[in-house]
């Protein structure tokens, strides 16, 4: 189990599960979630800013999140999509 991860290496491990499986930003970070029994609520801990950008743009391509023009990202909302 990952006790002590900072969000550089969580991410690397995220981006390299993407690469390997041909999977989504969202699928692998729920996937590390579940398989060592994170608690979402460490998710704000572990996603860095460009993996939060990552999993926001695929969300907003899935119309998971309203498509907006000339605003800031709204990470965040992408976090309480993956949890539900």
């Amino acid at each position: 189990m990952i006790f002590n991860i900072t969000k550089e290496e969580f991410s690397k491990k995220v981006e390299k599960y993407v690469k390997e499986k041909n999977t989504s930003y969202m699928d692998a970070v729920v996937y590390f979630f579940e398989e060592y029994s994170f608690d979402f609520s460490l998710a704000p801990k572990l996603l860095s800013q460009p993996l939060l950008e990552k999993i926001e743009k695929e969300a907003r391509e899935l119309n998971f999140l309203p498509k907006i023009k000339n605003k800031l990202p709204l990470a965040w909302q992408v976090i309480f999509i993956i949890v539900k």
